[in-house]
This record gives structure tokens, sequence and C-alpha cells, in this order.
């Protein structure tokens, strides 16, 4: 459904549960922080609902709100953590073991974490190879599995005393696979569910038994989860935002910071080498080759759709862009990227950029899923379903309508995510003319 100017957005009130696929590693960075921001001991940096500003009209109005503050966003104190695992650990344990966060501050947080447990989680070997665990459902089909966590959304929705619910993918990366014939309509998608058809992720049977729910949804890996038609199809059906996919954190952010600026002054690239090491559960399950190439397909795209080799040839008609990732358990989330770039400028005369970016990758991960959360709450409450391409911002490949290229400049995107929060507001769009024309 497409937003209105000035929508009537319904307001923020009441509990807001988010529920997370996944509690490892960024899920409890992330709800540990949130707990941790809620008490005072740390700030959210990184967060732009927290934390980020937006211009209201004319320069010289000096009208800058905070975004939490101009439109109606949950408010932390008013979140309600919840979600599913194949390790029964609580998030207390989970974050422990994950090694991000540091003791003294898990140890503030102790009894909150503690409390919140992964419900029984809906996994396939065949998907994700490297991983194993014992908290895992049985049934009867694929479709089965689905009513049993459409049963858990529902508990945990009154339990909670929840007034509305997300959903964001925190799991690891499935293997990589195109949609096939059971991706194509609903009905197809719903009988190959009824039929434990093979080519059905647990990833899209999480997105189809939060969407089927009404149920917005995030998808913060690179797999095929709701980005096929089927789940689409039931998006519309049920008026639900989608978003996705792929959070984009470390090396890819990089990349859609500087690509648009050597873009922007028609410098040449004839190469850009890309190598990670890292040594999470992240590192691990991508040394499975099969999962790597999910990531990878999600990492390459980015440099295509920035330089649009199609109308600079010259500058841009014949890169060599390389991605490798590699396990490295010594250093566990701490993942460090390298980058070697080759520019072109001036008289074809070659130059060399290297970036060496030493990240925390549940760090940087961790307020993107606050963020998402609480803007796809917003979409909802604001009548806006179906893809929410306004969001490409935190995306490393993010969905866009049938027939559109996806935005990757970070700045644009930047610019299309806050002219679409003064659009639902019902205020003027800022297009930077200069002041001779609009100021």
């Amino acid at each position: 459904m497409a937003l209105k100017k000035g929508a009537d957005i319904k307001p923020a009130a009441g509990k807001l549960g988010i529920l997370m696929p996944g509690m490892g590693a960024v899920a409890t960075t992330f709800i540990a922080g949130v707990l941790a921001v809620r008490r005072g001991l740390a700030k959210p940096i990184g967060s732009l609902t927290q934390m980020g500003t937006i211009r209201l009209g004319k320069r010289t109005e000096n009208n800058t709100p905070m975004i939490k503050d101009y439109v109606s966003l949950a408010s932390l104190d008013d979140i309600v953590f919840g979600g599913w695992d194949i390790f029964p650990d609580d998030a207390y344990a989970a974050a422990t073991r994950a090694g991000v966060l540091e003791s003294k501050l898990l140890d503030q947080l102790k009894d909150e974490l503690q409390a919140i447990k992964p419900m029984t989680a809906v996994f396939e070997q065949a998907y994700v190879k490297k991983l194993t665990g014992p908290n895992v459902k049985k049934g009867t089909s694929k479709m089965d599995l689905a009513e049993q966590l459409m049963e858990d959304i529902r508990q945990f929705k009154a339990k909670n005393g929840c007034d509305r619910l997300v959903a964001v993918w925190c799991g690891s990366t499935e293997v990589y696979r195109k949609p096939s014939e059971v991706h194509s309509t609903l009905a197809k998608f719903e009988e190959g569910l009824r039929n434990s058809s093979d080519d059905i992720a647990p990833s899209q049977i999480y997105a189809y038994a939060c969407i089927k729910l009404g149920i917005p949804y995030s998808n913060g890996a690179p797999n095929l989860a709701s980005d096929t038609a089927a789940l689409i199809e039931l998006a519309r059906d049920k008026q639900v935002p989608l978003a996705g996919k792929d959070f984009k954190t470390g090396q890819t952010l990089m990349k859609t910071i500087l690509a648009p600026g050597f873009k922007a002054r028609l410098l040449g690239l004839q190469g850009w080498y890309s190598t990670n090491i890292l040594g999470n559960r992240d590192g691990e399950v991508l040394d499975d080759p099969e999962s790597f190439k999910s990531k990878e397909v999600t990492k390459l795209g980015v440099l295509d759709h920035i330089f649009q080799p199609h109308l600079y040839p010259d500058l841009y008609g014949h890169i060599d862009h390389v991605v490798r990732i590699n396990y490295y358990p010594p250093r566990g989330d701490n993942k460090e990227g390298w980058d070697n770039i080759d520019i072109v400028g001036w008289l074809g005369y070659p130059m060399q950029i290297k970036v060496n970016f030493l990240c925390r990758d549940s760090i940087l991960a961790a307020p993107i899923v606050l963020d998402l959360a609480l803007f796809m709450d917003f979409a909802s409450r604001a009548g806006m379903s179906g893809i929410q391409e306004w969001l490409s911002f935190y995306w490393k490949s993010p969905m866009t309508p049938e027939g559109l290229y996806p935005e990757h400049d970070l700045f644009i995107q930047l610019m299309k995510l806050k002219n679409t929060l003064r659009y639902a507001k019902g205020d003027d769009l800022i297009t930077h003319l200069g002041a001779e024309y609009y100021d």
C-alpha cells in the first residue's frame, strides 16, 4: 500500500514485542544494548532512531528535531524481547558465549538477560551445515512447523501483553538458493509447506508465519527468505511491511560510503579486492562454500549498481571485484576487513587506496536491528505495506519493487529515508536546491 502524504499514523502506544529468529551474537548484543541504554549505562551510538536528527523547512529556520521526537516511534521502555534459537541458552549465557560485550556490563544486566529464553527453533541441517543444536522443533510437515511458530507468537504476545509485534531475522546465513517453482505463488508455497518441499528453507517458514499473522518482517541475512513472489503476495494480502536483506555493517558499509565519492568525482576504477577474517558463529557458518555463496552475491552487487558501468563504460566498464571471507577463530566477533582499491585519475594514471577496517560485527549490527524494528513498526502504523524501499539504508542487498534496481549509495539512501518521514508527516521534502531557488 502506497504511503499518503500527511498519513494518519496510529500512535506508538503500548508494548512492542521484537521477535528474533536466531538469538546469538547480534541479537544478544542488541538486547543487552537496549537494556543498558534504558538504565543509563551507555549511549545508543549508531542508531538513527535514537541519536539522529531531521531538518524541516529552510536552513534559516533552524528547525532540526530528533527523529524520535518528530515521528511516533516506540519508546525503548516499551520494548519486549523474544525469539528462537537452536541452542537453549538464555540471553545472558548466549551473550557471554558470544564474547562481544564485556562481563562488567553483562553482569549489571544479568537478571533481565537470564529471563529471556529462546523458544525452540525451526532448523534444517541441509541449510546451515556447520551448526547443530538441541533446541529444535519436530513436526509432521513444514506447514506444521509454521503453525507451531504461529502458536509461539500468539503465546508470546499474550504472556508479555504486547500491543504490536515486529520480527527481525538475526540467524545464520543459509546456503545459497535461487527461487524455484514453489516460490512463484502463495498457493504453491503453501502446498510446498504441506508437502515439506526441500526448496523451502527454515528462514522462509519463519517469514511465512510472521507475515501470515500480520507481523512486519525484516531479513538480516543474505539467504532467500521473504524476497520471493509467494511471500510478497502474502504480504500484500495481509498488508504487511517487508524489508531486507543482509545487514549492511562492515566492509559493504565502507563500499557504499567510498564508491559514491569516487563516482561523484568521476575517478575510474580498475579493481576492488576485499578479504575478511572473522571467528564468530557467522564466520564458522560462512566457512561452508554454499553459505558463503549467499553472502558473496549480496556483497558483489553493490559496486555495479553504484557505478552504473552501462552509463560510464570508460570509467567502470571492466572492474575486477573480488570478495573473500576466511574463518579465523582467534578473531572472534572482531572482524577485520582489508580492501585494496585500484583507481584511475586524470589521463589514465593509476592510484591505490588501502582500507583496513578492524570492526566489531555485532556492535555495528545491533543498532540496525533496533532501527529496523522501530521503523517497520512505524511503517505498519502509517499504513505502509509491501517492500519498504525507503529502508535500503540498512541493507547490503535492498529489496525493491519489481522492475526497479536497488539504490546502494548510502547518502541517497539516507535522503530517501528522511524524505519518507517528512512525506508521512505532511512536511516539505528537502531538495538541497540553492538559496536562490529554495533554501
